[in-house]
């Protein structure tokens, strides 16, 4: 039990530091091979209708978590092997270096002024309609990317790693991806995306409130990030974006939220840290590095966790008193 422990902290460190040196790959990443997987499932299954949905979702990420847990199984007596396959799936899940390098692009074309290619690198980062938008407001839509994305792509997939290792990485990178695929409010997925969206949520609870909470401590501003959290972080439609994105405007002082527009639809979502000003470029870069040092906290965080439950476990069989 000791060494498995172990071998976890060391393969998601080993992990963390693959993504940090070489990012996702372009061509081949498991996590685009699971959505053409679940694309396909989606042409057989789809139906205007929750049930369809459901079964979609637990074909998806029920068949994926168990395909994780056999290989786990398979190498559970090869710490070695162990490690190297919780390294592999940590990197494979996590997607800050990424996060952080699209949005990067897209800030370096707003200072460049040029508005066409940030545009069209915007759908890089996130689902927004690119042309509707101006300097400031794409700026702003970069900034609530990166903060809602340290919560899915780093944050969440470390503390279910902790929890449940190698199936625990793996069921919430798939749930994550499928509510990027279904989980919308557009007249084709209200009714079958219904249970990725739901799952999504739940999944996500723990890793948005770490996700805040590591903020306020690693903030340019941690009055200011506790307060916008705790004053806003409910007003946001999305109970897991809520608290992460306010408590990153607190953080960095400017004000999110606002009108938006997806896929044609106009949404109309409270406004965060309202006293504050509006995101301009240079916040971009201040975003990226607030969500790089929230995650190296993250993997501290859950790896501790990790080993002091390891020794809680060791301590309380140590103590029983055979009989």
């Amino acid at each position: 039990m000791r060494g498995e422990h172990a071998g976890y902290a060391c393969g998601a460190a080993l992990g963390f530091l693959g993504d940090l040196i070489a990012a996702d790959p372009r061509r081949g990443h498991p996590v685009a091979a699971f959505g053409r997987t679940a694309a396909a499932a989606e042409r057989r299954l789809w139906g205007d209708h929750r049930g369809r949905g459901a079964v979609h979702t637990a074909l998806c990420a029920g068949g994926t978590a168990a395909g994780a847990w056999a290989l786990e199984r398979a190498v559970r007596h090869r710490p070695g092997a162990r490690t190297a396959l919780t390294a592999a799936v940590v990197w494979a899940v996590l997607g800050g270096t990424s996060l952080g390098r699209e949005a990067r692009a897209v800030g370096g074309a707003l200072a460049a002024g040029d508005l066409a290619a940030a545009r069209a690198r915007l759908p890089h980062l996130c689902g927004r309609d690119p042309q509707a938008l101006d300097g400031p407001q794409m700026a702003r839509a970069v900034v609530e990317s990166v903060a809602e994305n340290t919560s899915d792509a780093v944050v969440g997939a470390l503390v279910w790693g902790a929890l449940g290792g190698v199936p625990g990485l793996v069921a919430f990178r798939a749930v994550n991806t499928l509510d990027a695929m279904v989980g919308h409010k557009s007249p084709r997925y209200r009714r079958f995306g219904w249970a990725a969206a739901r799952l999504d949520d739940v999944a996500g609870w723990p890793g948005a409130r770490l996700t805040a909470a590591l903020t306020v401590l690693a903030g340019p501003d941690r009055r200011g990030a506790l307060r916008a959290w705790r004053a806003d972080g409910a007003a946001h439609p999305s109970p897991n974006a809520g608290p992460v994105e306010a408590s990153f405007a607190g953080a960095l002082g400017v004000r999110l939220g606002g009108t938006l527009a997806y896929g044609g639809r106009v949404e109309h979502r409270p406004v965060l840290n309202g006293g504050a000003r509006p995101p301009a470029v240079p916040d971009i870069e201040r975003a990226v590095r607030l969500s790089r040092r929230v995650g190296l906290l993250a993997l501290g965080a859950t790896v501790a966790g990790r080993l002091a439950w390891g020794a809680l476990r060791r301590g309380s069989e140590s103590g029983r008193t055979p009989r």
